[in-house]
């Protein structure tokens, strides 16, 4: 451990960590809360192993200003918090599931301060859980568990089509080819949206069944996994891991457009200015992928009506097209337009940003 918790803790700008340590797992909780100025913070919670466990508190830091962004940047009005769950290797089922309910009781703790839902390693049928215990939990539909990912997936559907019209003046979708890397919980959904609508697609994914499944479900070619930036493709679709996208990769892309679901795209926000560099249009992250955070935000104040959800999700291409604009008009990055437009949304709800540290 190279850094102490503290340490990250005072260099970062959000306004609070929970921590706690499960002494039956070894696991340790992080709740990271970054910006409340748009009410009560909402984020996933993620489980997974860390080589550390500071590092899952990074994480958890780095994600949370990520929630803050995604809301600002879609106008909902959450906060901007993630919870991660630092599990050690080899956790088993039964232990796993005390986890869970122990989780929750932290959450009652918060008052309400943090509103969760799936991420990495989490699962709607743990948000029922946690609902009932806490009450703190989005996604569920009338108490049962809700999956945000086919939303998130028409989200990604939808900032490919604005990506496709700003770059070549049209969504000629039957002309066009996608790798997805990773076909999980969005990244298969939008697999069949794009087959659908007739896209070449190019499949890659850790796990070669995965990509193999998806194969055989809606055509196209299986990537290995460590060749996807080397694939002459219209747009590339994180849809996995964060960081993708850093200075090794970013010289080995061959697309034209970077548009998928994956959280943390960009290893750091120069990595955003690389991609301009290249000529290649990059679809911000948050924004894009803000498709299953919006429709569960409608569904927890109580909408129901799936032609409305759909529309709201469809909003995120009416947004990127307007960041992409600004952009091209400023001869900069679309990270750059994004993040002015979430903070100018920030700014109208009042009040100082969070205080460093």
């Amino acid at each position: 451990m190279t850094r102490g918790f503290f340490d990250v803790m005072e260099a970062w700008d959000g306004e609070s960590v929970v921590t706690a340590f499960d002494a039956a797992t070894g696991a340790w909780i992080f709740v990271a809360l970054h910006d409340t100025r748009l009410g009560p913070a909402a984020g996933g919670t993620r489980m997974t192993s860390y080589p550390a466990p500071v590092d899952g508190l990074i994480d958890a830091m780095r994600l949370a200003e990520g929630m803050t962004w995604k809301w600002a940047g879609v106008g909902i009005r959450y906060g901007g918090g993630k919870a991660v769950i630092a599990v050690p290797d080899g956790l088993g089922d039964e232990a796993r599931a005390g986890l869970i309910d122990r989780y929750a009781a932290h959450l009652i703790s918060l008052r309400g301060a943090f509103q969760t839902g799936v991420d990495l390693g989490t699962t709607p049928e743990d948000m029922a859980r946690i609902g009932a215990i806490s009450g703190h939990a989005v996604g569920l539909v009338d108490g049962k568990p809700g999956d945000p990912g086919p939303y998130t997936a028409r989200g990604v559907l939808a900032g490919i089509r604005a990506a496709l019209e700003h770059r070549f003046g049209e969504a000629d979708f039957g002309a066009l080819s996608v790798l997805i890397q990773g076909l999980g919980d969005v990244g298969l959904p939008l697999a069949g949206l794009l087959a659908e609508a007739g896209a070449t697609l190019y499949l890659a994914d850790l796990r070669e069944d995965a990509a193999e499944r998806a194969r055989t479900r809606f055509g196209g070619v299986v990537i290995p996994a460590d060749e996807v930036w080397d694939v002459d493709v219209d747009v590339y679709a994180p849809c996995a891991v964060g960081a993708t996208l850093n200075p090794v990769t970013i010289p080995r892309l061959r697309c034209r457009i970077v548009a998928g679901s994956a959280n943390n795209q960009l290893l750091s926000e120069t990595d955003g200015e690389r991609l301009l560099e290249r000529g290649i249009l990059y679809a911000p992250d948050y924004v894009i992928n803000a498709g299953g955070a919006a429709a569960f935000a409608a569904i927890h104040r109580g909408e129901r009506d799936e032609a409305r959800l759909r529309a709201r999700v469809d909003e995120i291409g009416s947004s990127l097209r307007e960041i992409f604009e600004e952009a091209a008009a400023a001869g900069e990055s679309p990270l750059h337009a994004a993040r002015r437009r979430a903070r100018r949304f920030l700014d109208a709800a009042g009040g100082p940003p969070p205080a460093a540290g």
